[in-house]
């Protein structure tokens, strides 16, 4: 019988009641499961040199964690408390006198979390906008212009009208007095972020930028498609940086909304309720009015919690896009 037959077709054994179907052998070895990979085998010295870092680091954390642990312990501590014994890692005569006066107005504390998460989150989307088309623009090398324009930019991180000049353009120039875009526009670009993000713009090959030109693609395609991809790591340090500046804003919204508006941002909020707890401790310092009890370090201390609660929520799930030099692709030549 041929090879090609015992191949195609092999034979079959009749054992009465049931046929058995010859099969060729095969390698078992084929089927056989890879070993796993075996880990390395640390030595006694690295042993205790892993020991020691990871010690080192947990150490390193508990301290940078304790200033926020004191914070919120002394925000639901009682003010005599505070005064008495000064603070500590847990909370000395459980109050919340701190919290009920900042919550004593909820719809001033909603409308104020709601004018700061609005102006933060459209700030840092359209300022990230505009400074990543800036470092683009100025990374450009056809840009004929890109040199003196980056001069003007670095030009005024040295030298600044001041605030005078500023105040009256706003104001009698813009008449945005009492206005939220005297304040969202202010921070809306910064020459420093705009360096930033020109320099990072540089650890982009160029080649992607001609690879887009040779394929007909036109300037704002090649920057939404090719090179805003690439930056990544960029775009969330200078987000959050932007982000940051918003939240953290009071000094603004103290010279052009003042009074003339409710809702006013949420830092110059509690701005205004710390020292108005101020001048109501210092107006009756002198009667024969006991003053323990009045909120003054406990104030700030809940003023630091309602604050900062939200960014230390939001932190974590922006701190993986700071690994720099994330490259999507390749460029080969």
């Amino acid at each position: 019988m041929p090879s090609s037959d015992l191949t195609m077709n092999p034979p079959v054994t009749d054992t009465g009641a049931t046929k058995t179907l010859l099969l060729p052998s095969r390698d078992k070895s084929l089927f056989a499961r890879s070993p796993r990979p075996r880990s390395i085998k640390l030595s006694a010295s690295d042993r205790w040199l892993r020991g020691i870092s990871y010690v080192w680091i947990t150490l390193f954390a508990l301290f940078c964690l304790l200033p926020f642990v004191l914070i919120v312990s002394a925000s639901f501590s009682s003010e005599a408390a505070i005064r008495k014994d000064g603070f500590g890692l847990l909370p000395k005569g459980f109050s919340l006198a701190a919290y009920e006066l900042i919550f004593q107005a909820p719809r001033q504390i909603i409308g104020a979390y709601v004018v700061t998460v609005t102006m933060t989150v459209l700030g840092t989307a359209i300022g990230l906008f505009i400074i990543a088309m800036t470092g683009f623009a100025l990374y450009r090398q056809d840009f004929p212009f890109r040199n003196h324009i980056s001069f003007f930019i670095y030009f005024t991180t040295l030298f600044s009208a001041g605030l005078a000049p500023t105040f009256l353009w706003i104001t009698q120039g813009l008449h945005l007095r009492g206005s939220y875009l005297a304040v969202f526009l202010q921070l809306l670009m910064t020459p420093w972020l705009i360096i930033l993000m020109k320099n990072f713009m540089r650890t982009v090959p160029y080649e992607v930028v001609e690879s887009g030109k040779i394929d007909g693609a036109g300037d704002f395609r090649i920057f939404a498609q090719l090179t805003l991809p690439m930056m990544k790591p960029a775009l969330a340090t200078i987000g959050l940086f932007l982000a940051l500046a918003y939240w953290n804003e009071w000094y603004l919204s103290s010279l052009y909304l003042g009074s003339t508006v409710e809702f006013k941002p949420l830092q110059y909020y509690l701005y205004n309720i710390i020292n108005t707890a101020n001048a109501l401790r210092n107006s009756v310092a002198g009667a024969n009015v006991s003053i323990s009890d009045l909120p003054s370090n406990t104030l700030k201390m809940a003023s630091a919690v309602v604050a900062t609660g939200p960014i230390l929520l939001f932190y974590p799930f922006v701190q993986k896009y700071f690994v720099s030099g994330i490259t999507i692709g390749a460029v080969k030549g």
